[in-house]
């Protein structure tokens, strides 16, 4: 019986420490290396934006992204993706080349999202829960995506 119950809790104690792990475990990390969830955004919305450096729309959006990021990063959390496949050093070049002031996911783990997107540039908005609840295709501005964001809120 003795033997049972050490089997038992063994097995428990196995189950729970793979559930805690992935519990813990990133979905993505930013060039800095800080590593992030998408559930754990302290109660903010959150903006993926996916460009490429020979995106002309993309990179036509970059200022407004900035500037939403400067208003509103306190309370909303804003995120670039590289389309193409960049190293980091390849991505850092391009966040200072572009003067890119908000952070790039520079490995991507876990997506909430259905697949890449087959357009750019490309906004995915994520509730507070890590949820996506909408997706932009097309340029953006620091007010449209403020007032998306507004709106769903309202929902």
């Amino acid at each position: 019986m003795k033997k049972l119950l050490i089997v038992v809790l063994s097995l428990l104690a196995l189950v729970l420490g793979f559930g805690l792990n992935q519990y813990l475990a990133s979905d993505f990390e930013v060039l800095s290396g800080k590593a992030h969830k998408w559930r754990s955004s302290e109660g903010k919305w959150t903006v993926v934006n996916y460009f490429a450096e020979w995106c002309t729309p993309c990179l036509r959006e970059l200022p407004e992204l900035n500037d939403f990021h400067h208003q509103y990063g306190n309370s909303i959390r804003l995120f670039a993706v590289s389309y193409d496949p960049l190293t980091a050093d390849e991505l850092s070049s391009v966040q200072r080349k572009y003067e890119i002031k908000f952070p790039i996911i520079q490995t991507l783990k876990n997506i909430p999202w259905q697949q890449v997107p087959s357009s750019l540039p490309t906004t995915f908005i994520l509730d507070p829960k890590g949820t996506v609840v909408t997706q932009l295709k097309g340029e953006q501005s620091a007010a449209k995506l403020k007032q998306t964001i507004d709106k769903l809120q309202r929902l």
